[in-house]
């Protein structure tokens, strides 16, 4: 699921030319796509991930287990910000501290994933879950009570993110930043998710009752985002809203609970063994791929190469498509080589 996650990425974001298919493109606001399910999707496998990992340590805190996660969160922020650098770099944006984005995607990533992994070391799973529910709960007073359901820079998101950071430190494509500070709130909530989607997977014993539970919590976020939420509480990426997170999560359980009985129960393995490989590497092949498109615009081989593509596909949207295929391919090359050799890159 994390290799179909990370292609689905690597996907979205390399389309070229002036047309892509609308399941390809983020809502503009309000509203949910395809495109749309790729990050949360990811940063519920990070939580589910960390389920995995701290198993191994009772989830008991200790010097290496608290250094080994905070040094992770570091480099992952880190990370974030230097690909942030590169791509000012290549655009000849050389004032890279000025006007450095601080947000961007695994920025939020280590964020969600130091607090998450912290917090179950150290507090309880039954007052986690009641603390994670209230700080739902609190984020949706903050959007009611915040304009944050408006995408306007009196959102308190905005609002926020300008107060702390500055203007020039912020995403510039539409007035609240995608990944801002206020809205880490519920992408906590979100990893914690699959956090406990973890335990359902690790610890239940009987396939049948794996797919039972995470189809039944699937479809119970879900019901619960039609009734519940989605009137006044719109489904809402950019803001990471409540709603956005019921649903994505109940959209990823379902998802994981049909990959179990399709790989483990009816042992039909052999077409993922692609989205394998891209797991064995996933925070590398993305971290390449967010190196390597800049550079092929920089080197100035994006627009010929969808030129002519262009020539032989006309349709400007199936051109756009096939790019960003050929694209995610070059990624698979990348992740076949490494799986062939065996060798994992971790952070």
């Amino acid at each position: 699921m994390r290799g179909m996650t990370v292609a689905g990425m690597i996907l979205v974001n390399n389309g070229a030319g002036p047309d892509t298919y609308a399941p390809l493109k983020h809502s503009a606001w309000n509203g949910l796509t395809p495109c749309d399910l790729v990050f949360p999707f990811f940063l519920f496998m990070v939580g589910l991930s960390i389920f995995i990992s701290l198993r191994k340590f009772s989830f008991r805190p200790s010097k290496t287990v608290v250094l080994k996660i905070l040094k992770r969160t570091l480099l992952l922020f880190v990370i974030g910000l230097l690909l942030h650098m590169w791509d000012m770099a290549t655009k000849g944006n050389w004032d890279l501290f000025s006007e450095l984005r601080v947000w961007g995607v695994l920025q939020r990533i280590a964020l969600c994933y130091g607090i998450v992994s912290l917090l179950v070391l150290y507090v309880p799973e039954k007052r986690l879950t009641s603390i994670m529910f209230v700080l739902l709960a609190a984020y949706m007073l903050i959007l009611i009570w915040g304009n944050g359901y408006e995408m306007s820079e009196d959102n308190i998101i905005a609002i926020v993110d300008r107060a702390i950071f500055g203007e020039a430190h912020l995403y510039h494509k539409s007035p609240v930043d995608p990944e801002g500070l206020v809205s880490t709130i519920s992408a906590v909530v979100h990893t914690y998710i699959g956090f406990l989607s973890g335990k359902i997977v690790m610890e239940t014993l009987s396939l049948n009752k794996k797919i039972k539970m995470l189809l039944f919590v699937g479809f119970g976020l879900l019901i619960a985002t039609v009734f519940f939420l989605t009137g006044e509480f719109p489904i809402n990426k950019r803001i990471w809203s409540p709603s956005f997170v019921s649903v994505t999560c109940g959209i990823a359980m379902i998802f994981l609970a049909i990959l179990i009985l399709v790989i483990d129960k009816w042992e039909k393995k052999k077409w993922c063994k692609i989205f394998q490989m891209f797991g064995m590497n996933a925070f590398f092949i993305y971290v390449l791929s967010e190196a390597v498109a800049p550079a092929l615009s920089h080197w100035g081989l994006k627009q010929p190469i969808y030129e002519g593509i262009n020539s032989i596909i006309t349709n400007t949207y199936m051109a756009s498509l096939t790019y960003a295929l050929l694209f995610v391919g070059l990624m698979a090359l990348a992740a076949w080589v490494l799986w062939k050799k065996n060798i994992v890159i971790k952070i």
